[in-house]
């Protein structure tokens, strides 16, 4: 028979050898307690918020919020200037902001979370999902009464397809001049809610117009994460705001991110300013949307694309449920090997740059990098590393501003 005494010592040593593996097991989700950290000192805190601080001083911009993070904990996280130039008000580092194109990866990770389950193919045809997409052609060429001339598909546009941008449907305004104006004959939205439609009536709209080219011969930054939404909704038998508030948002703790804000929330929505002919700050405005669709419950439709209003803080929670490979507090919400295949390159061939597209964002074809980004139509960006662990958000909400040099420094600075 074992010694009492020796048995003690082995269940001693047992307890702290599992102390000992508890207290190296990586952090999960993100630490936002404030940490004793001189920023002064840290080179790419330094770098980004001089660039910020010198635009605001300059005038270029009215105020930003930056936030850096390093493996799960918020090193930063700061408001810079005022969020009403005319009002003087400072800007919050928990405002809201439209962070438009910043949507993309979000609804691409809703699809994913279909796809864990089996209930849709990245491979699928679009049309299975939504069977207007059966008829649907490329254009051609373009008449002068923008009736079309077109020819039949070679291959069906597929899930993968809207993922990344390979699928022929561009965008209209911002995008090509064709569908620019078929977009306004056929009346689709192509950025922004505006009225009361829902998202499938107005893919629905879409597929009256054609492609752009032939699905997966070429790379075209457009509506294909719009259209993901519609198939989403058909997939899962939700209205997409509640999906992705249920299986996204709410394990995430994205409490201030919405297509439309609740009204508890909806002061803190900064504006979008930009530049009259005399420099002067002016409130935004646009002959074909309005910028206060985050304020709007009767326009149902969520653009997959563009639609989202979030804070630095929720987005960076978003960031780094991706650097943990899925693991989130108190569960998972996607497998390690899922979040391979999201940061993957899906289309191979198509971009002659230093990254590839992934099926959320770019990425960067340096393995040893690991650095992934994007960024949305009012000048918010984000930038993550799977390899060190590091996590930035700038947001801004600016539009036609030609003299701020924060995008490009953050840019720079991020992927060095």
């Amino acid at each position: 028979m074992m010694h009492p005494l020796r048995i003690l010592c082995l269940l001693a040593i047992a307890v702290s050898l599992h102390a000992c593996q508890r207290g190296t097991e990586q952090q999960v989700g993100l630490n936002t307690e404030p940490v004793a950290l001189d920023l002064s000192q840290d080179a790419t805190w330094s770098s980004l918020a001089t660039a910020i601080e010198s635009e605001v001083e300059k005038g270029s911009i009215p105020g930003a919020v930056l936030l850096l993070a390093r493996e799960g904990q918020v090193v930063g996280h700061q408001a810079f200037g005022v969020k009403d130039p005319h009002s003087g008000e400072p800007m919050d580092k928990n405002g809201l902001f439209r962070i438009c194109s910043m949507t993309k990866a979000t609804t691409a990770t809703a699809a994913m979370i279909l796809w864990e389950r089996g209930q849709l193919g990245l491979d699928d045809p679009v049309s299975i999902y939504l069977p207007e997409f059966a008829n649907i052609e490329v254009l051609d060429s373009l008449r002068d009464d923008s009736t079309g001339v077109h020819s039949a598909l070679l291959r069906p546009v597929t899930i993968r397809h809207l993922m990344t941008h390979t699928n022929g449907i561009p965008y209209g305004d911002i995008g090509e001049e064709r569908f620019a104006k078929l977009y306004a004959k056929y009346g689709v939205n192509d950025i922004f809610p505006t009225d009361g439609r829902s998202t499938r009536e107005n893919i629905s709209r879409l597929t009256q117009t054609g492609l752009t080219h032939q699905p997966g011969e070429a790379w075209t930054y457009g509506l294909g994460l719009d259209v993901l939404v519609a198939v989403l909704e058909v997939a899962s038998g939700e209205p997409y705001a509640e999906f992705l508030r249920t299986e996204l948002l709410d394990p995430l703790g994205m409490d201030h991110t919405a297509f439309v804000l609740p009204p508890e929330h909806q002061a803190d929505l900064v504006e979008v300013w930009e530049k009259d002919s005399a420099g002067v700050w002016q409130k935004h405005k646009h002959p074909k949307y309005t910028t206060d669709y985050p304020l709007r419950s009767d326009w149902p439709m969520c653009a997959g694309g563009a639609g989202l209003t979030s804070s630095a803080l929720d987005y960076a929670r978003f960031l780094q449920m991706i650097i943990d490979r899925g693991d989130i507090p108190g569960g998972r919400l996607l497998e390690e090997s899922t979040i391979d295949t999201l940061l993957a390159d899906h289309a191979p061939g198509l971009i002659d740059d230093n990254w590839h597209q992934g099926l959320a964002c770019a990425v960067t074809n340096e393995p040893a990098n690991g650095g992934f980004w994007w960024g949305g139509y009012f000048n918010t960006q984000y930038f993550g590393n799977s390899s060190t662990g590091e996590i930035a958000v700038l947001m801004k909400q600016t539009y036609g501003l030609r003299n701020d040099n924060t995008s490009l420094t953050f840019y720079e600075v991020m992927n060095r």
